[in-house]
């Protein structure tokens, strides 16, 4: 459940980027780099080898499932500026490799942040939240300008991404939630996105589908959720460590990924979690280590690291700090992604 109470971030939006299809260049909406290859134009001579590899997108299999886990955080400003980042690398003792943000629907692409953590060896998470726009809406393909331009710049900066669209859909609490939106319409708004951005030859793409753990909504069965394998790279399960109830691995997490597992054997991400501040975050903290560790079809986590309605940072609770720290030590996670194998 949404104990962090989040609010929507201020991207890059497309007011006062739009300014006509030709005139994006400027645009962080279809991407700042000035090294992005131009098309070939009219031209006909043949491409070179390398002119012609540039023109197939950023492969993201072996960043799928790597050999080590991913050591991921959220944490304010990031990835857009990375001095937050920064600092959780010196509180840690260990260099994030995975970045999350968020983005509203109608945000432009943020390539300056997808470069600034690609920089220091992390793919960037973005969550996007459709606050102000209806999912059936954009089933039914009244954002497609959108979503083509942003694809475009995905696919320009030609970097790997990891998108996560409408996360939590099976709570309540969200205006994408249950209470406002029906498995089916969900499921075509998801096929939608993808198949547009597979259109613009946007596939330098991980899609993370991202259910809250089911504790707090046992009833709502995920599989009608489920966009199908061939639209979903990795299920990113968002659970916390809370004050109440049993904190081992399994209680957290287990009841959902076992229903998960029944439907699909795709990898898992922890794309949000941390614990509660107390006596017990100590031993939360053993426990999601070593639940990681444990799972093999487990990829990482990543820590909220942010004071909302509590207080998850690390940083809150110097004991534990410590024990995240020597923990964290662990080769087996965090590695540069630049370089997976």
């Amino acid at each position: 459940m949404r104990l962090k109470g989040r609010s929507r971030s201020v991207g890059v939006t497309l007011a006062g980027c739009l300014t006509g299809a030709l005139a994006l260049s400027g645009c962080s909406l279809l991407g700042d780099s000035g090294d992005t290859p131009a098309s070939g134009g009219g031209t006909s001579q043949p491409r070179s080898a390398a002119s012609a590899a540039k023109d197939i997108p950023y492969d993201v299999t072996p960043l799928l499932t790597p050999a080590k886990k991913y050591f991921g955080v959220a944490v304010p400003g990031a990835p857009n500026v990375m001095k937050n980042v920064d600092a959780y690398t010196r509180m840690t003792g260990k260099q994030p490799n995975l970045v999350e943000y968020y983005a509203g629907w109608g945000d432009g692409f943020d390539a300056t942040g997808v470069r600034n953590a690609w920089a220091e060896g992390a793919l960037t998470l973005m969550s996007w939240e459709p606050f102000d726009t209806p999912v059936a809406d954009i089933a039914a393909g009244r954002s497609d300008a959108y979503i083509r331009e942003y694809a475009a710049a995905v696919r320009k900066l030609d970097l790997p991404v990891v998108i996560d669209f409408a996360d939590e859909f099976n709570g309540h609490w969200e205006k994408w939630g249950t209470d406002h939106v029906t498995p089916d319409r969900y499921v075509a708004a998801w096929r939608h996105i993808h198949q547009l951005f597979v259109d613009t030859g946007a596939t330098n793409v991980i899609w993370s589908w991202s259910p809250n753990i089911v504790n707090p909504v046992p009833d709502v069965k995920l599989e009608p959720y489920y966009p199908g394998d061939a639209y979903v790279d990795w299920v990113g399960l968002i659970g916390y460590f809370t004050a109440d109830g049993d904190n081992s691995f399994d209680s957290v997490f287990g009841r959902t990924r076992d229903r998960i597992r029944t439907f699909t054997k795709k990898p898992m991400l922890l794309l949000e979690t941390a614990a509660m501040p107390g006596e017990r975050r100590r031993a939360d903290i053993r426990n999601l280590f070593a639940g990681v560790e444990a799972d093999d079809s487990m990829v990482g986590f990543i820590w909220f690291n942010h004071r909302k309605r509590a207080d998850w940072r690390l940083e809150a609770s110097p004991l534990a700090l410590k024990e995240f720290k020597r923990l964290a030590a662990d080769d087996r996670f965090g590695f540069d992604v630049r370089k997976p194998s």
